[in-house]
């Protein structure tokens, strides 16, 4: 049985902290919102911004910056 190693506890792995509070701004008493949230899953999912666009994880919805939204006719 040499070469085997105790089983017991795990050690605790700490979890990253919340990067939401770095879409906020404070100044003076008030709050502005410096991110955008997603316009088809609501309030509390933030777009992701990247290179040209801005993304959302949770449903795919995208938009790309200096381009108007294609609105289609019926």
């Amino acid at each position: 049985m040499a070469g085997k190693e105790k089983k017991g506890k795990k050690p605790k792995k700490n979890k990253p902290t919340s990067k939401k509070y770095s879409k906020y701004k404070i100044e003076g008493d008030k709050i502005t919102l410096n991110a955008k949230f997603c316009p088809r899953c609501g309030p509390g999912i933030f777009l992701m911004q990247s290179n040209g666009r801005k993304y959302c994880g949770k449903c795919h919805y995208s938009e790309f910056e200096g381009k108007e939204p294609v609105k289609k006719e019926a």
